[in-house]
């Protein structure tokens, strides 16, 4: 049957229509409906007359089939890319991250090789005798270790066997040091935070005031008797430096210790020698960091090759015809020589400055000038009574031309080029502690003595530019690396003082006591790359401090200009205060 619409009752025959109407009485008059009331089904009375009209057709008439065609093409027409459009509703599951840890790859080699039997013979022979062997040396250990008494002899005869057994001792020894620093990074781990990232945020409640923290400290418990009487930065492994250890008082007179530290481990020292006199003075090689200069109080200078094996120099001027008759002050590595020998400079308590040469076997001396006498000196007592030189360095870009400080308070300019010096100033009312060369402006240089006093100088000047009384004998100074204008001293009454020239000309930005006041500070030295310097007791500790970012701040620039840095704007900093001074 087909849908069409609904036909007239005036279309349809008269016995139609009354067939109809009786079919609707009929259902009508049966029709039942629940009352909910009553709670039952009754017959529903009363009810109008329902007239419903079909629209059904039979599929076999006139009007049934013309549909069917219709609804067949309409079926016909429809594309292949006809398609329905379902919608559905599901649930997604969230996206989850899924991490997991594993190890690099492991580098990958091609190797390729062809092997006889000759080979295999060959290679299971040396097997066999590396085990043999082995077992060997173990029966031998084990009867040392029965024989010997503690464990220091057992080592000490342990270093007699084999070259393959001391590669095995230098391996054991490696991991046993890779394995103490990492404890002692779990141990210093705060220190390593406050060194890496902390920094004072009261400076800016200061105003122009800073402060030193505190962070590593270096003893070695075995010479705690012995006062620090030198260090030294390793320019090539900036957190490696040397200590010098040894006492320059004739009553006590002990054996010195070159120690080196890094603050990776402060518990123990990288490397140790033992000296026959006290240590005064150290200098490190800039290119070949691993020479190590040192003067010895009994007039000795010996040079240390620290890539190489035992604790002995391998260079000593004992044997030397120019060995000093006094206490070497200080040592400063120099330019290699034409041949391409090492060489460095001395100065001695007996007035000399002596050139050294590393030869190939033994250490060639050169005197360079001697030290004039001290005045209201008889003449005929000039070659008796001489003047020591304390202290020594060498002009940053003209290294022929150097400075020598005298314990009469008199500071020398000389040049290698001369046997006379070329000018003379009256530094101190009495002996000069240390004299350096500003590292950025060629014509500065600062000097500091026992009369309290700090001085920097203009070298065409006869008179200094600034000068600083510390209230205590002031016993080393150094420059900044990082700046023409600041430098640090240590005096004797345990503080540290820090000035920064472009700041204030008149009075130290800080002015921190870091020991007790029985103990008094001998050396200061800046480490060439980080906010760091390391000072030195006469108890043989030392103690490194960080500089609070005042200390160490660019002066303010005027607006619109950008902040400018460089060796020309240090120049160009204390040129400008020279000027102003003048």
């Amino acid at each position: 049957m087909s849908e069409k619409q609904p036909q007239n009752e005036s279309n349809l025959s008269e016995k139609t229509v009354v067939l109809r109407r009786a079919r609707l009485n009929a259902a009508t008059s049966s029709l039942m409906r629940f009352s909910f009331k009553e709670c039952c089904f009754k017959p529903v009375a009363d009810e109008p007359d329902i007239e419903i009209e079909g629209s059904l057709v039979h599929k076999d008439s006139e009007e049934g089939q013309i549909l069917c065609a219709e609804k067949e093409v309409g079926r016909k027409s429809k594309t292949l890319f006809s398609c329905i459009t379902t919608a559905t509703q599901t649930t997604i599951n969230p996206p989850r991250e899924v991490a997991c840890q594993t190890e690099s790859q492991p580098l990958l080699v091609n190797y390729s090789a062809t092997a006889n039997q000759w080979e295999i013979y060959d290679f299971y022979q040396e097997e066999l005798q590396k085990r043999t062997s082995s077992t060997k040396k173990d029966e031998k250990e084990n009867e040392i270790a029965e024989g010997a008494e503690g464990v220091h002899g057992n080592l000490s005869l342990l270093r007699d066997f084999t070259d393959k057994s001391d590669h095995d001792l230098a391996m054991l020894s490696t991991a046993a040091k890779l394995l103490e620093y990492a404890v002692n990074e779990n141990i210093n781990g705060d220190i390593i935070a406050d060194f890496k990232h902390f920094e004072d945020e009261a400076d800016e409640f200061r105003g122009d005031k800073g402060t030193l923290l505190p962070l590593w400290e270096f003893q070695y418990n075995k010479v705690k008797s012995l006062p620090v009487s030198a260090l030294c930065w390793n320019k090539k492994y900036n957190d490696l430096f040397a200590v010098g250890l040894g006492s320059h008082k004739f009553t006590e007179l002990e054996c010195g210790m070159l120690l080196f530290y890094t603050w990776r481990n402060n518990n123990h020292p990288e490397f140790l020698f033992n000296t026959d006199s006290g240590v005064m003075c150290v200098d490190i090689h800039e290119q070949k960091s691993h020479l190590v200069a040192v003067g010895l109080f009994n007039g000795n200078v010996c040079v240390y090759n620290l890539m190489a094996k035992g604790d002995q120099p391998i260079y000593n001027s004992m044997a030397s015809s120019g060995k000093h008759s006094g206490t070497v002050w200080q040592v400063k590595w120099w330019e290699d020589d034409l041949y391409g020998n090492h060489t460095f400079f001395s100065v001695s308590a007996d007035g000399r400055v002596v050139s050294w040469t590393l030869g190939k076997y033994e250490l060639f001396s050169t005197n360079i000038i001697k030290l004039p006498p001290m005045d209201k000196v008889p003449d005929d007592l000039n070659n008796v009574i001489v003047t020591a030189g304390l202290t020594l360095d060498f002009h940053k870009q003209k290294p022929y031309h150097f400075l020598v400080g005298t314990e009469a308070g008199k500071i020398h300019k000389g040049s290698t080029h001369y046997t006379r010096f070329i000018k003379t100033y009256e530094a101190h009312f009495r002996m000069v502690s240390c004299v350096r060369w500003n590292p950025f402006n060629p014509k500065v240089f600062i000097t500091c003595g026992m009369d309290w006093r700090v001085n920097i100088w203009d070298e065409t000047t006869d008179s200094p530019v600034f000068t600083f009384d510390l209230k205590s004998s002031v016993m080393d100074v150094a420059w900044a690396p990082y700046s023409s204008t600041v430098f640090a001293a240590v005096t004797a009454d345990g503080k540290v003082h820090v000035f920064d020239l472009s700041i204030n000309r008149f009075e130290a930005l800080c002015q921190q006591r870091v020991v007790s006041t029985k103990r008094h500070l001998t050396c200061i030295e800046f480490n060439p790359v980080h906010p760091i310097i390391i000072v030195g007791n006469d108890r043989g500790l030392v103690i490194s401090l960080k500089l609070s970012p005042n200390l160490r701040k660019n002066p303010k620039e005027e607006k619109g200009k950008e902040p400018s840095t460089g060796a020309e704007v240090e120049i160009a900093k204390m040129e400008k205060l020279l000027i102003l001074m003048r």
